[in-house]
């Protein structure tokens, strides 16, 4: 059964199903090595970041495991675990929909925020900056900052959109994937991101507004592409070693 490319707007759980597919009919045996992520994106007609989803879809899944320096390789079986696959949106497919979308709503809301709706987007990077120092999770006043951006259009379909995005897209894959660039600097580079928005909202310049937010959005795109790299390192020091 030879690997089949797939159609450009397919997400990422295809591939996935795809490989995964091919490991269980025994194309791919355990211990044996993917081809390279490269070779895969070309074979599959898909972009890389693409491939990555599936991989670390296929790693949570326990179908796969990566070894720095050698590659991806199919992992011994074991016993069936909840179907990663099946857990939210591909990480970058989501951020490139919440750039458009959200690039939008921030220029929106600096052009139709009322003091009110802005002093709630300000209290929300105040929660985040304390959440920060004591070292606890931002996302509850990270997702606040967004919904509040949202309302603040007064558009309630805007604001259901983001909201949605927001609850439905942050599931298994970019939940692992996030946590591999969680490191204090990096949250901090976030809530300076956030901050840089709010200000554009203060002073109502619309489009201060949607460039913070487009800069906010790619700087965590490309975190996502290098946390891939220090996925496989933090795998590779935690498995043990298998010889050649």
């Amino acid at each position: 059964m030879p690997i089949q490319a797939i159609d450009s707007d397919r997400l990422y759980r295809k591939i996935a199903r795809q490989l995964s597919g091919l490991i269980d009919a025994g194309e791919f045996k355990p211990g044996e090595r993917l081809p390279a992520e490269r070779e895969l994106a070309r074979q599959l007609a898909v972009s890389r970041p693409s491939v990555r989803e599936a991989l670390i879809a296929l790693e949570i899944q326990g179908k796969v495991e990566v070894r720095v320096g050698s590659g991806v390789f199919v992992a011994t079986p074991r016993p069936t675990v909840r179907c990663a696959v099946e857990e939210g949106e591909g990480p970058f497919e989501l951020i490139h929909a919440r750039k458009l979308i959200e690039g939008e709503t921030a220029a929106v809301a600096a052009r139709e925020a009322t003091p009110a709706e802005v002093d709630a987007i300000g209290v929300a990077v105040e929660e985040m900056q304390r959440c920060h120092q004591r070292g606890e999770s931002t996302d509850a006043a990270d997702r606040s900052f967004h919904t509040n951006i949202a309302r603040a259009t007064h558009n309630h379909v805007l604001a259901s959109v983001v909201q949605m995005l927001w609850d439905e897209g942050r599931g298994a894959i970019w939940k692992t994937m996030e946590k591999h660039f969680q490191t204090p600097p990096l949250r901090a580079a976030t809530l300076r991101d956030h901050r840089a928005v709010h200000e554009a909202i203060a002073g109502h310049d619309a489009r201060a507004a949607r460039t913070a937010m487009h800069r906010h959005l790619s700087r965590v795109a490309q975190e996502f592409a290098s946390g891939w790299d220090l996925y496989k390192k933090r795998q590779a020091r935690s498995s043990p070693k298998v010889a050649p």
